[in-house]
């Protein structure tokens, strides 16, 4: 099956994605209770919220870019394969199927297991 045309730029703007908001909600933990400390100097406190609403306005334009390219593609008719998005998200590909099982029985293969729940 041949490869969609997925732009180039979509690739990075997902990864972007993923990554800031991974951050954005790991730094609440830290910045909730800096907000609380610093309460009482106002303009501290109005430089951290700039500082958090610049960010969640980055990610909003992340998201933004990331819905534009996903609409892209799937205007073409096209359907964006699981090895991309192992790709994007740092899974390694599909497992050989003709692998030969261990001693144990279980098929040789990592103790983590890269099939989401359902599958």
């Amino acid at each position: 099956m041949a490869e969609p045309d997925i732009p180039r730029w979509l690739r990075i703007v997902l990864i972007c994605d993923r990554t800031g908001s991974a951050w954005y909600v790991g730094t609440g933990f830290f910045f909730a209770p800096i907000l609380a400390v610093l309460s009482p100097w106002p303009g501290v406190t109005a430089a951290l919220w700039v500082m958090i609403g610049l960010a969640g306005l980055w990610l909003g334009l992340l998201g933004l870019a990331m819905a534009t390219g996903l609409a892209m593609v799937l205007r073409t008719g096209s359907e964006i394969g699981d090895d991309y998005w192992r790709s994007v998200i740092d899974l390694p590909t599909a497992p050989d199927t003709d692998r030969t099982p261990s001693l144990s029985g279980r098929p040789d293969t990592p103790s983590r297991c890269n099939r989401p729940a359902s599958a």
